[in-house]
């Protein structure tokens, strides 16, 4: 009778050892691949949700819902409706996840991976998501009938993709978050608002900062409000600051009256795409409460909906579209 080979458990034990190094190796994989999806940190901190009480929502990051507010604005502040900013929005949701990427196909970069090489601008251009939404709804706006048009053929006209028809599946998800972002759908977006370690600007300065970027110093003062036909002044532009216990407050007016601009947004619109903005932007610029119209957001809470603010109510309710507060915490 033979004797049983001594190199058998051996051959097991190192055939055991590599299917669990291969197993690390595919779940340290799959990480890499969620942190590169959803640009870090793991969870969403991020939620948008229908108006219309259907439950449809939409989760996202921080970092993405940074640059859809960016999209929107840049939209807004050029006149652009919302059809086009949802347009916007579903061809960055397909080019790049609303991740402002260093890489592409060739040249291509950022945020709708434009070519330096075709024309869209020199790289440092390309990689600032304010000028790269702009010049996107520059060669939108050139789209005979864009309106009209099915989203992923208006979005194809812009960017000659080689993937014409896979713009289209994004567009319930850029839908929702331009209704959003325009301020059509008030109260409907929500971020945890969990500080960003990284974040190199923050405090007051930092949010007027970024609202001059995203909006314009144009944008910020409306002109040409009127009541009863009766021209009113504008609000000052320039946000201001009044320092609490709570923390330090800015305040951007809404202009008030009758004035509806050319896309047919009043001031309560207008009020609530900043206001959205200011939460889109809660982590990276460190904001703890947005507050606008009666209603208040805190960044933390346990839910992270929108509530009624202390003036809710009362005739401070009213009173209170006529700014939007946002309290950072230096």
């Amino acid at each position: 009778m033979s004797e049983p080979s001594p190199t058998r458990p051996k051959r097991r034990g190192r055939r055991f050892r590599f299917a669990a190094a291969l197993l690390v190796l595919c779940g340290v994989a799959a990480y890499l691949v969620v942190q590169y999806v959803t640009g870090g940190g793991g969870a969403r901190g991020c939620r948008v949700v229908s108006d219309d009480g259907d439950a449809t929502s939409y989760e996202f990051t921080p970092e993405q819902a940074v640059n859809a507010a960016t999209i929107a604005a840049v939209g807004t502040g050029r006149g652009m409706p919302e059809r086009a900013v949802a347009i916007a929005l579903a061809t960055a949701l397909q080019e790049s996840g609303l991740r402002n990427i260093e890489h592409g196909d060739r040249d291509s970069l950022g945020l709708f991976q434009q070519r330096p090489s075709q024309g869209w601008g020199t790289e440092q251009q390309i990689m600032d998501p304010a000028y790269a939404a702009g010049i996107f709804y520059a060669h939108l706006a050139e789209v005979p009938d864009y309106t009209g048009l099915p989203l992923t053929k208006a979005a194809q006209e812009v960017q000659r993709s080689g993937y014409p028809e896979a713009y289209a599946k994004h567009e319930p998800d850029a839908t929702l978050l331009a209704a959003a972002l325009t301020g059509r759908a008030a109260a409907t977006l929500t971020c945890d608002g969990r500080p960003d370690a990284t974040a190199t600007a923050t405090g007051p300065d930092a949010v007027r900062a970024a609202l001059v970027r995203d909006f314009g110093r144009d944008a910020l003062q409306e002109t040409g409000a009127e009541v009863g036909g009766t021209p009113v002044p504008s609000p000052s532009p320039s946000p201001s600051v009044t320092a609490t216990a709570q923390g330090r407050t800015v305040t951007v007016p809404v202009p008030q009256g009758t004035k509806v601009d050319a896309t047919g947004r009043g001031e309560r619109q207008r009020g609530w795409q900043l206001a959205q903005w200011a939460v889109a932007n809660s982590s990276a610029l460190h904001i703890q409460r947005v507050s606008y119209a009666g209603r208040e957001w805190t960044a933390g809470s346990d839910d992270g909906r929108w509530k009624p603010g202390a003036t809710a109510g009362t005739a401070g309710a009213e009173k209170s579209v006529d700014a939007v507060r946002i309290v950072t915490g230096q």
